[in-house]
């Protein structure tokens, strides 16, 4: 029997694999429907953001027989039944939109959908998870995106935000709000991971949690494998219950040429050492992805890790999109 139904719709709450034709082939070969797409790197301002953007654009210009932008829910299904993977147009974070809200207009005119007011550090909103010298809440500028982020219908999301600025959103914001890619710190002791109290105040607006399969939000002691992500599926649905979980793989799948490369950015000696230099020395770049993850090729196994959990089928659906379709249908207003 199928872990998932056969029309049910998968969306990967975040991806930042590189945009090609093989990537798009890839997840397509997973099953996956629609991805939340880290459209723009979330350090760079405005002009270098809409740069990146115009290339990937290019791309998926280019595969338009097997891949289109969605701008509503009816776009995601559409791509279903077209055998196309749905590319949501998302960010990281709003460094290229501190210096002027305004051009928050401008991006949901462009087709983006998703965003994130910060990445790890302080910006003129509030402050990410590592922001320093301490986390003191979102801004009167952070307020001001809020509620202009509500009324473009554009979705929130907390992933990557400091757990006091993370609260002020969800208090402030009058639509539901996600944590696309945040594990239980509960259950994985990291800084990126968030408490329980969060994930209960994003579904109590009637938002989702996405359990990720980024190693260093699984686990630390030893290379993690898919069943730890479905220990953090079935910890989350016990927590706030099956309509408000979700997935987000967070894979960068083709991002790196080399364990330089990857060092320089997010192995152990990289950009973010405070996550990532923690885990054992079993974290190198030969593994370091999820074992039995490797690629978006392999989504289907997530769905059958659930079903050997004895999750019914119903609420497998909701995890590997479901729920997602619905808060996306609640907050674009489509």
């Amino acid at each position: 029997m199928p872990a998932t139904a056969s029309n049910a719709i998968v969306v990967d709450g975040l991806n930042c694999a590189p945009v090609t034709r093989e990537q798009i082939q890839r997840t397509l070969a997973g099953g996956v429907n629609a991805i939340n797409l880290t459209s723009v790197n979330p350090w760079d301002d405005f002009s270098a953001s809409m740069s990146d953007l115009s290339r990937t654009l290019k791309v998926i210009a280019g595969s338009k027989d097997i891949a289109m932008i969605a701008r509503t829910v009816g776009d995601i299904q559409t791509a279903k039944k077209e055998n196309k993977l749905a590319f949501v147009l998302g960010t990281q974070g709003s460094t290229l939109v501190e210096k002027d809200l305004e051009l928050l207009r401008m991006m949901q005119l462009a087709g983006f959908r998703i965003m994130q007011p910060t990445y790890m550090e302080r910006n003129d909103l509030g402050s990410g998870v590592l922001g320093k010298p301490g986390d003191d809440g979102l801004t009167p500028l952070g307020h001001k995106w809020v509620a202009l982020m509500n009324e473009l219908n554009m979705l929130i999301d907390l992933s990557h935000v400091g757990y006091k600025t993370a609260a002020d959103v969800l208090k402030a914001s009058k639509q539901p709000v996600i944590f696309s890619h945040a594990n239980a710190r509960a259950l994985c002791d990291s800084l990126r991971n968030i408490p329980d109290e969060l994930m209960t105040a994003a579904a109590k607006t009637g938002g989702t949690v996405g359990a990720t399969l980024w190693p260093p939000m699984l686990r630390h002691d030893q290379r993690p494998t898919i069943e730890d992500w479905a220990d953090q599926i079935v910890y989350m649905i016990n927590l706030v219950g099956a309509d408000h979980v979700a997935f987000g793989s967070d894979l960068s799948e083709g991002r790196y040429r080399d364990d330089d490369h990857w060092q320089q950015s997010f192995g152990p000696k990289g950009m973010y050492p405070e996550v990532t230099a923690v885990l054992g020395p079993w974290f190198k770049f030969e593994t370091r992805i999820t074992e039995g993850y490797e690629s978006m090729a392999n989504t289907t196994r997530l769905p059958e890790a659930l079903q050997r959990r004895q999750i019914k089928s119903d609420a497998i659906d909701k995890v590997m999109g479901g729920n997602l379709l619905r808060v996306y249908r609640e907050v674009w207003g489509e």
